[in-house]
């Protein structure tokens, strides 16, 4: 039914925003908002945009400030709602945004005057795609539901609550989903008999994070699951040996006071850093999850395991930029990063209530692009596409644990190749 051609997406790379010791990590280089030219990486192909797509309007927040729920820079959060309608109009889905953290002073203070620090600079409309889509040829299960996208303008994956006075930085990220769900609540997410919250990268991680406690907003009688994508970020070590992710995320973690929202389950066994790793989170999460992840993740690819600093002398950048150019000892160094993620996955995996979309494809993030959610050319494993493989797991029509074979066997994927 689909045509199984391999797609090379083509990203010019220019480069990474070098902030005092750290990096500002944000992987919203590698996904694609139709609505906009993503930081540092212009994306070449049409595939990506959907026609005439659904365009939905910004929501601030306005009781907001007054429960300290506030962006970087003190500014109000906010969402784009688009009400579903006919069977849809009590369900609901609820997506967490993306667009990477920040570990230092310097990279946040610097992050409060983009989109992902201040909603000053927040887009007053955004394109609703894929998962996100009203149209039920685009988005078959979940078209006439009412969609949510909650932006991120805190750097912690909506799980910080701390402060930095002498910088005038809020670092409030678990206040604003707080604060976001209750004023979805009153707009009728409390009368939700479906509900699925979801997350593409830093929002994927997000939504593994705060999973079962947004379940407990509901009775039980609703509903309830979650679906990370491509938020499976792993503790592995880079190309030079050392652990690069972990360092970052050690910064985010003490910066912004993300421990006393962490799991307890996993603090109780683990150190806070250890326990903002979803490997790590996973096996105690309660409520039904599905992971969507593309087993060669091109953000972890390009600034976790080959960044600048661990290939100084430049050995890795043709092979990170296009695997075409990787020698066999790259490609095993891949196919190990591979296979620590499904090992990670193998618990979670065995439980009947949850679902995996495990694809060999050098991507990230494909629930809100369109070519990659639902399409003539989508992504398949054993002929099914990411959108039917989350709406059979949603509605229980079947047991969904696709993983996929290894590199570079999968002929549907819509690979990432840069170009600097």
């Amino acid at each position: 039914m689909r045509n199984q051609v391999c797609t090379w997406v083509l990203i010019f790379f220019i480069g990474f925003d070098v902030l005092g010791s750290g990096y500002e990590f944000d992987e919203t280089d590698f996904h694609y908002n139709t609505t906009e030219v993503i930081s540092f990486i212009e994306a070449t192909s049409s595939a990506v945009v959907a026609p005439n797509p659904l365009i939905v309007g910004l929501t601030l927040i306005p009781g907001a400030a007054a429960k300290g729920a506030v962006c970087l820079d003190g500014t109000l959060p906010g969402y784009h709602l688009h009400r579903g309608f006919e069977s849809g109009a009590n369900s609901w889905l609820i997506q967490l945004e993306g667009g990477g953290w920040c570990n230092t002073v310097r990279s946040c203070v610097y992050r409060k005057t983009t989109r992902r620090g201040s909603s000053n600079f927040f887009e007053k409309q955004l394109a609703f795609t894929g998962i996100l889509s009203n149209k039920a040829e685009d988005n078959p299960d979940f078209f006439n539901w009412n969609r949510v996208k909650v932006r991120y303008c805190d750097g912690a994956s909506f799980a910080g609550d701390a402060e930095d006075k002498a910088n005038d930085l809020q670092f409030r990220g678990h206040k604003i989903f707080l604060a976001a769900m209750e004023d979805l609540m009153s707009k009728g997410l409390r009368n939700a008999d479906q509900a699925l919250l979801s997350g593409c990268s830093a929002g994927g991680l997000a939504s593994i994070l705060h999973c079962d406690e947004f379940s407990s907003l509901f009775p039980g009688s609703t509903k309830v699951k979650c679906l990370a994508d491509a938020g499976m970020f792993m503790d592995a070590i880079d190309v030079a040996g050392a652990h690069t992710l972990r360092n970052m995320y050690e910064g985010v973690v003490t910066l912004q006071g993300v421990a006393k929202n962490l799991s307890p389950a996993c603090i109780s066994q683990l150190g806070p850093t250890s326990c903002f790793f979803p490997q790590n989170i996973v096996p105690h999460i309660k409520t039904p999850m599905f992971i969507l992840n593309a087993a060669y993740d091109s953000w972890q690819v390009v600034s976790s395991l080959c960044t600048p600093p661990a290939d100084p002398n430049g050995a890795w950048k043709a092979c990170k930029h296009n695997t075409d150019n990787c020698s066999p000892s790259q490609m095993n160094f891949f196919q190990d990063f591979r296979n620590q993620m499904l090992n990670a996955l193998k618990g979670f995996s065995t439980s009947k209530q949850n679902g995996l979309f495990i694809n060999s494809c050098f991507a990230h993030c494909q629930t809100e692009r369109q070519d990659t959610w639902f399409a003539d050319d989508s992504p398949i494993i054993n002929n099914k596409p990411v959108a039917l493989a989350v709406g059979d797991w949603y509605f229980d029509r079947s047991s969904v644990k696709e993983t996929d074979c290894p590199y570079p066997c999968d002929k549907s994927c819509h690979n990432l190749q840069f170009r600097s």
